[in-house]
């Protein structure tokens, strides 16, 4: 059905088409706002530069409670790109005749794969392989026997965990942002003239959100991956 709302549906109704080439669209926008922000760069910034540099303050700030302030600059990179796509992903679906590649699975599948693997690789870079994988598990002074037993239980409840966040960031994206586009193809089927505002700063504020919860769970993640020594 929302293939029907869509400019490019006129070339294609395949769903993976359209995905596709939402995806592209958002790069492009994300590219293209990057290179303006960034072309005249001025001590006292104005105009693109001063929007990007307070979306990158708000970043840090983000992160420096989850993960202090080297570690939520040094990982800045990828969270405000992980953010700043998701936000362009979920706004462009907002419009009438668009749609967010955020609401297609596979495409927060992919989001929530890179952070999983990132996070998991620094935490074995700071740690190594067997200090990361012990600090899945803590028993504390328990005797050697007793800790060996529950090993055996815990490690794979643990190591489920962390497989799950894959489910938890992409299905929470997906879940939320495919729910808010059936949402406003309701409102165009029933009011395709006169589409109240309400609905579009309801849309507006949940994109926003959804953008928000990614970056600090990713940040979380890390966190949670290589302040092994602090966390424990």
């Amino acid at each position: 059905m929302l293939e029907l709302f869509t400019f490019l549906g006129i070339i294609s109704h395949n769903h993976i088409f359209i995905i596709a080439s939402h995806t592209v669209l958002v790069a492009l926008i994300v590219l293209g706002i990057a290179k303006l922000a960034t072309s005249s760069l001025q001590i006292v910034p104005r105009g693109a530069q001063n929007v990007a540099e307070a979306f990158l303050d708000g970043v840090i700030s983000i992160g420096r409670d989850v993960i202090g302030e080297e570690l939520s600059r040094k990982y800045l990179p990828l969270i405000a790109t992980l953010g700043f796509v998701v936000f362009i992903a979920n706004m462009i679906g907002i419009i009438p005749g668009f749609e967010a590649p955020t609401s297609d699975i596979n495409f927060t599948l992919a989001l929530a794969l890179i952070v999983f693997i990132y996070y998991n690789f620094e935490g074995v870079k700071k740690h190594g392989v067997l200090k990361y994988i012990q600090s899945f598990v803590h028993l504390g002074d328990m005797n050697p026997i007793a800790k060996f037993f529950m090993s055996i239980f815990m490690y794979p409840i643990e190591i489920l965990s962390h497989t799950s966040r894959i489910v938890s960031l992409s299905f929470r994206l997906f879940g939320n942002i495919k729910g808010d586009d059936l949402f406003l193809a309701v409102m165009l089927v029933l009011a395709p003239f006169l589409i109240p505002l309400a609905p579009f700063a309801l849309l507006t504020f949940m994109g926003v959100l959804q953008a928000f919860i990614f970056m600090i769970l990713t940040y979380v993640y890390l966190a949670s991956a290589v302040l092994i020594d602090e966390n424990h």
